[in-house]
C-alpha cells in the first residue's frame, strides 16, 4: 500500500470494485463524488435504491478471503493513483483500477510493445513470433501478451524475461494449464498482472478485460497471424481506440489464418514486415499514432471532478434514472448525444447512468458508449 493509502480505505476500495455492478467507470465516478471508497460505501445504497430489491456492497468476509488469497500468491494489490501504476494504461477511461501483480514492475514502465495472434497459428508464424519478441526485447521494448497458445507463448518465450502476461484468470490460475510453467517463470522473472480476484476462473466475458489491458499497456499492438474472427483483432480495436499504433504482418490471402492481419491493413493498421518496423514506429510515437485504423465513435473525455458540485438528490429527482433510461435502447450511444438530448448537465446525466448501471440497467461500452442491457 502507498503510504497515503490507508489499510482502512485499501479495503474499502477493493470492496467497492467488488460490489454488484460496479465497473471501472462507475468505481471513478463513485471515488469523483465522494473522495474516499469509504464514504461511497456507505451512499451505495441509496445509490442503487431504484433496483428492485435492496442494493448491497460486496461482503467483508469475501475481501477478506481475496486479500488472504493475493497473499498467499505472493502478489501484490496496485491501485490506479499509486505512482508506480502503468502509466500508459492509466491513460485508458476503462483502466482497472485495483489490478494484481507479481514480479518485475518496473518492466511496464519501459517501452511496451504488445504482441498478438492466433491460438492455431502456423508453425511459421509462431517462429516469426518468437524472432521478433526476440529482437524487439533486444532493443529495448518490453513485450506484452496474453499468455494464450501459439502466438502469445511464442512471444513471451522470445522476449523472456522482458516480458508481461496479462492472464484473464485470477493472479493464482494457470491458464492455459500446459502453460503453467512459463506463467510462473513470467510471474518470478519478468511481470505477471491479472484484474480478476484470485481463484478466478477464466471465462469468456474476462478476455476482451484482459485484451483492454495489454492494449493499454503498450505504446503498439502487433497482429501476428489471426483469422477475421479472433481476440487479437479485438485487442487491435482496443488499441486503436486508445490512440495506440496498430500494426500487422501480412500473409497469404489463401490462408484463413492471415486474413485477419490482411483486414487490419486494409482498415488502416501499418503493415510491418521486420521487427526494424515496429521499432522505429514506436520509437518515434508522440501519441498521434499513424495508423489510419477505423474506430468506433468516441464520447468527448468527462471531468470527474464535476460530479463532487453536484448534489445527488436534486440530480435525482430533475435529472434521474428514468428520463435517462427512456433514451437508451440497447444501440450503444455516445454519453454526449445523451447529454445534447436530454438537456441536463453533463454531471447529472453521468450520475443517473451510474444510477442506472447500479441496478444492472445499463450496459458500458468500449469507446465510453452505452446501452440498455
Amino acid at each position: 500500500m502507498s503510504e497515503s493509502l490507508s489499510q482502512a480505505e485499501a479495503f474499502a476500495r477493493i470492496r467497492l470494485l467488488r460490489s454488484p455492478n460496479i465497473g471501472p467507470v462507475s468505481y471513478r465516478q463513485l471515488l469523483a463524488r465522494f473522495d474516499t471508497a469509504e464514504a461511497a460505501i456507505e451512499a451505495l445504497p441509496d445509490l442503487g435504491s431504484r433496483g428492485k430489491t435492496a442494493y448491497r456492497p460486496a461482503p467483508t468476509d469475501r475481501v477478506e478471503r481475496e486479500i488472504n488469497g493475493v497473499r498467499a500468491a505472493g502478489a501484490r494489490y496496485l491501485f490506479h493513483d499509486q505512482p508506480d501504476y502503468p502509466a500508459l494504461l492509466a491513460e485508458l477511461d476503462s483502466a482497472p483500477p485495483i489490478i494484481t501483480c507479481r514480479g518485475n514492475l518496473s518492466l511496464a514502465s519501459e517501452p511496451c510493445v504488445a504482441m498478438v495472434g492466433a491460438r492455431n497459428a502456423s508453425a511459421a508464424a509462431v517462429k516469426l513470433a518468437r524472432d521478433f519478441a526476440t529482437e524487439l526485447a533486444e532493443q529495448g521494448f518490453t513485450v506484452v501478451s496474453g499468455l494464450a497458445r501459439g502466438i502469445d507463448g511464442a512471444c513471451h518465450e522470445g522476449a523472456f524475461p522482458r516480458t508481461i502476461g496479462v492472464i484473464a484468470s485470477g493472479i493464482d490460475i494457470a491458464y492455459p494449464p500446459q502453460h503453467a510453467e512459463l506463467q510462473e517463470k513470467i510471474a518470478t522473472e519478468g511481470l505477471l498482472i491479472a484484474e480478476q480476484p484470485p481463484g478466478t476462473e477464466p471465462r469468456g466475458r474476462h478476455f476482451p478485460s484482459r485484451n483492454r489491458i495489454i492494449a493499454g499497456l503498450a505504446s503498439g499492438t502487433l497482429v501476428v497471424e489471426a483469422a477475421p474472427k479472433s481476440g487479437s483483432l479485438i485487442t487491435a480495436r482496443l488499441a486503436g481506440e486508445a490512440g495506440r499504433e496498430v500494426m500487422a504482418i501480412p500473409g497469404s490471402p489463401l490462408d484463413t489464418r492471415s486474413l485477419g492481419c490482411n483486414q487490419l491493413i486494409r482498415d488502416g493498421a501499418v503493415l510491418v514486415q521486420t521487427p526494424e518496423d515496429v521499432a522505429e514506429l514506436l520509437q518515434s510515437f508522440t501519441g498521434a499514432p499513424r495508423s489510419r485504423f477505423q474506430v468506433e465513435e468516441m464520447g468527448s473525455p468527462f471531468d470527474y471532478s464535476e460530479l463532487r458540485q453536484m448534489e445527488w438528490g436534486e440530480a435525482k429527482v430533475e435529472h434521474g434514472g428514468d428520463a435517462i433510461a427512456g433514451l437508451l435502447t440497447k444501440a450503444p450511444v455516445t454519453v454526449d448525444e445523451l447529454i445534447r438530448q436530454s438537456g441536463a448537465p453533463s454531471a447529472a446525466v453521468h450520475m443517473a447512468l451510474l444510477e442506472l448501471e447500479l441496478t444492472g440497467e445499463l450496459e458500458r461500452h468500449a469507446g465510453g458508449l452505452v446501452s440498455r442491457t
